[in-house]
């Protein structure tokens, strides 16, 4: 009899999952989480739109150095400044716009143009890291508000038992429900925005070693262009 009850149960349970799609079951869990989970929606709407946007800045950002300091050298020794500074305005990156801002400076000598790469070094930086406040803020929002939702399911839960003047689970359950929902869906986004940001600071720290390495570059081949005239 058990046997046949627990049969009965699994295939009422396999049945209910094949009829109900992810989707759905998505959907309806926000529902009933409440009022906080909209705006835990669009705390995570905010970040990813934040994070596709730095994702798109720091792909263009992105240089192959190595091949790009050479091709500066070979335009130094074959042209002189001057078509260094094209290669620079024709090419795309970080790098090229500090390289760019230091070879408008090079007629001044070595030492201006060294200061003129460190001037807008410091400013590329700046602009690399623009939009990450806010990601980083929606990754604080995200379990606040979940939390928040915790406390108001909870006092939901309590409201409950003192109308019913009882104890039982289902009393219980809608509040309870909202409270683990909210904080559930709070930290799913503070984690999935996270991944994003810890990915852009690399990504970041990577492409400004990148400009201080080639730029000591820059600064050799120009004082070894001077010391030949």
């Amino acid at each position: 009899m058990q046997l046949t009850a627990i049969y009965g149960f699994m295939t009422n349970l396999i049945a209910q999952a094949q009829e109900t799609t992810t989707l759905s079951y998505l959907q309806t869990q926000f529902e009933k989480g409440g009022v906080f989970m909209w705006f835990i929606l669009a705390a995570l709407v905010i970040g990813l739109a934040f994070s596709f946007e730095r994702l798109w800045t720091l792909s263009r950002a992105s240089i192959n150095t190595k091949k790009f300091i050479l091709q500066i050298k070979d335009a130094l020794t074959e042209g002189g400044v001057e078509e260094a500074i094209k290669l620079c305005e024709n090419s795309r990156g970080s790098i090229a716009s500090v390289f760019h801002a230091g070879l408008l400076r090079a007629d001044e000598g070595v030492e201006a143009a060294e200061k003129a790469i460190m001037a807008y070094g410091a400013i590329e930086m700046g602009f690399l890291e623009k939009g990450l406040i806010w990601i980083s803020t929606m990754i604080s929002i995200a379990p606040m508000l979940g939390f928040t939702g915790t406390v108001q399911g909870m006092i939901q839960a309590f409201d409950a038992i003192a109308e019913a003047a009882q104890i039982s689970p289902g009393i219980v359950a809608s509040g309870i429900s909202v409270a683990l929902l909210t904080t559930l869906f709070g930290l799913i986004v503070a984690m999935i925005l996270q991944i994003f940001y810890n990915y852009f600071i690399a990504k970041i720290d990577k492409i400004v070693a990148d400009m201080e390495e080639s730029s000591i570059e820059l600064i050799d081949a120009l004082y070894e262009l001077s010391t030949k005239k």
